[in-house]
């Protein structure tokens, strides 16, 4: 080897130990810094261009004196689908004056605007998704292309319940997205929404999955991420990076009428199975057992020894209803329907709700300290049914002889009160206060269930709660109207 060729490598050798004892004497953010590759934001042009054709602005119309009317020549339409949306009342439109059964008579026949959406193409020959309450009450449907084209849409079906309706145009060969796995959506997941918020077409804005399986419906566990809805974004997609549709864009949490950070979606799971009844039966058809629920709080939970807070408190049994006929009562709480897990209370109507109406399922129940199985015959939920209001208070009829414990003064039921109220036995709490009244007992409340031991009279009262720990909280069952729930009453 020549001595330039030696001087040469012995450069290299030096060059390489020192870039070595740099990167060892280099603090640890920026090693760090030298070991992570860029992240670059991501590019949604092409996913913009690719979608953005299958997305539709929806008009809704109406024909005066069909319904509230709306705020006619006083505000934007865009606003007015938020005011809807929201429950606040609309008013007429003022009477602009003029001679009667003329021209201006004719104008104020005409159907006049009730709101703006936005929806997205299922298919090809023009089935379109978007929400119940854009469609809602409207006289008239009116879809528009991004090709400026505006088609009348017929409303195939509607479910308030989720929120869900499929509208149809007569056209062939339009755009259609790509429906996406919302189950595979992760938090933190960048997600893009197309719509046309205060009516302006075709917008898009883009944001993160901020939680999953947020519980703010009967039916639905919601998506919520902080991409900018506002008002007219309601019916318009959610997308993932590529470019499938896992949610549809319907409620903002505001206090201003605009953005403020969250948003709500319904995952496209959900909403597929409720467009593919609609588009079917023009209904969707769901399972129901006939009670109502609460959440199971966690002091409860231990108090009663069912361990975790999960499952679904039964506060009231439908008369005559599938779980009263399968002997489901009041105070149980169903932790398992035909093996799958009731984590929280609102799991129950949605896997109720799936099941076929007619199909026997096993409900696990717990009651009284254990766990046991009962054969239930699902029944069909009926369209719009409204929740029955609970009952002030029963009927005071004659007071029995009466005890005090826990703060309760309690009286035995009258057999006129048992058929009232539809029960076998209890007390009735004639007064409360103490620690009784701390935990919320009431005058007029029947107690059901001391700990987890029933009481059929003032007696096994009186004998359950001398049985009790006072140095511990007692959980008590009372029932209040048509509703049962379980109370915490603590010793000081």
């Amino acid at each position: 080897m020549t001595q330039p060729q030696t001087l040469r490598r012995r450069g290299a050798v030096l060059a390489t130990a020192a870039l070595m004892s740099w990167a060892a004497l280099a603090p640890a953010s920026v090693q760090a810094q030298a070991a992570t590759p860029t992240v670059q934001l991501p590019d949604f042009t092409e996913l913009v261009e690719r979608v953005g054709p299958a997305v539709v602005n929806i008009r809704t119309l109406e024909r005066p004196g069909n319904g509230g009317g709306n705020l006619r020549g006083q505000v934007p339409p865009e606003f007015e689908e938020f005011l809807r949306r929201f429950g606040i009342p609309l008013p007429n439109r003022p009477d602009r004056g003029g001679p009667r059964n003329g021209p201006q008579d004719d104008e104020d026949n005409e159907p006049q605007q009730r709101g703006v959406g936005s929806g997205f193409v299922l298919s090809a020959d023009g089935y379109i998704m978007t929400n119940a309450h854009v469609v809602d009450g409207a006289d008239e449907v009116i879809v528009t292309l991004t090709d400026k084209r505006e088609l009348k849409a017929k409303i195939v079906g509607a479910d308030r319940r989720t929120d869900v309706a499929v509208v149809k145009v007569e056209a062939t060969g339009l755009p259609f997205v790509k429906i996406g796995d919302a189950n595979r959506l992760k938090v933190g997941e960048w997600v893009l929404a197309i719509g046309s918020p205060f009516g302006l077409d075709n917008t898009v804005t883009a944001g993160i999955v901020s939680a999953k399986q947020r519980d703010t419906g009967d039916y639905l566990p919601f998506i919520q991420t902080d991409v900018a809805i506002n008002p007219g974004n309601s019916g318009g997609p959610l997308l993932n990076l590529r470019g499938e549709v896992v949610g549809i864009n319907s409620q903002i949490y505001s206090r201003s009428g605009g953005f403020m950070g969250i948003s709500f979606a319904i995952p496209i799971d959900e909403a597929t199975r409720v467009a593919d009844q609609l588009r079917a039966n023009g209904r969707v058809i769901r399972g129901r057992i006939g009670v109502e629920i609460a959440p199971v709080m966690k002091d409860v939970a231990e108090a009663i020894g069912l361990g975790k807070p999960q499952g679904a408190l039964v506060r009231n049994v439908e008369s005559d209803g599938p779980a009263d006929k399968a002997g489901i009562q009041a105070g149980d709480i169903i932790v398992k329907v035909d093996g799958k897990a009731v984590e929280k209370s609102g799991d129950l109507p949605r896997i109720i709700g799936a099941i076929k109406p007619g199909a026997k399922s096993t409900l696990q129940v717990f009651r009284r300290g254990g766990t046991q199985d009962i054969a239930v015959t699902v029944g069909e939920f009926p369209p719009d049914r409204q929740p029955q209001r609970a009952q002030a208070t029963p009927p005071k009829e004659e007071k029995a002889a009466s005890l005090s414990a826990f703060g309760m003064t309690v009286a035995d039921l009258t057999d006129a009160q048992k058929k009232e109220l539809g029960v076998t036995g209890g007390v009735r709490v004639e007064a409360a206060e103490g620690a009784a009244a701390r935990a919320g007992v009431q005058a007029g409340d029947v107690v059901l269930q001391v700990g987890n031991t029933e009481v059929a009279n003032a007696k096994q009262f009186a004998a359950a709660a001398a049985r009790m720990d006072k140095d511990r909280p007692v959980s008590v069952l009372i029932r209040r109207g048509n509703w049962v729930n379980y109370l915490l009453i603590r010793p000081r």
